[in-house]
């Protein structure tokens, strides 16, 4: 199974906001909602490509409603995210999932929630722990070149 994650814009509360809409309601009938941090949405879809099609589909609400989205699929990492756009990347076959992708967003996990996201870049391109020693956890995001620049 392929995971989204939408994390909310501090001016919102999803789920809430998010079913306050009866086309994103309707788009997200069919799926189960789980919360594994308080300021977060996430849900199973089938595929990497089926993740995408969702999140294209809520586009309107996620510029709304979110402060970023992303994906995990375990074809590419059973312990790290992508960014929507690398997710895209990698579904459109312009990105290999065995790329080593040396450019991170790590949100750290306080008080049950995902906080300052930070650019790291990690010096050997494979796994690693990125440990910020003033959170309780941290959550790794890839993200492609023009995200970490701008």
């Amino acid at each position: 199974m392929t995971r989204v994650c939408l994390v909310e814009d501090d001016d919102s509360s999803l789920p809430l906001d998010l079913y306050g809409y009866d086309t994103a309601r309707h788009a997200l009938a069919t799926y189960d909602i789980a919360e594994p941090w308080d300021n977060t949405v996430v849900l199973d879809t089938v595929s990497l490509g089926a993740a995408v099609s969702l999140l294209n589909d809520l586009n309107w609400y996620l510029a709304r409603l979110t402060s970023d989205a992303f994906v995990q699929d375990p074809s590419v990492s059973r312990h790290e995210w992508l960014s929507r756009p690398l997710a895209r990347e990698i579904r459109d076959g312009n990105v290999s999932p065995d790329d080593p992708i040396n450019r991170l967003k790590v949100y750290g996990v306080e008080n049950g929630r995902l906080v300052d996201p930070t650019n790291v870049l990690r010096g050997s391109g494979g796994d690693g722990d990125y440990e910020r020693s003033e959170y309780e956890d941290t959550v790794v995001v890839r993200v492609t070149q023009d995200e970490f620049f701008a």
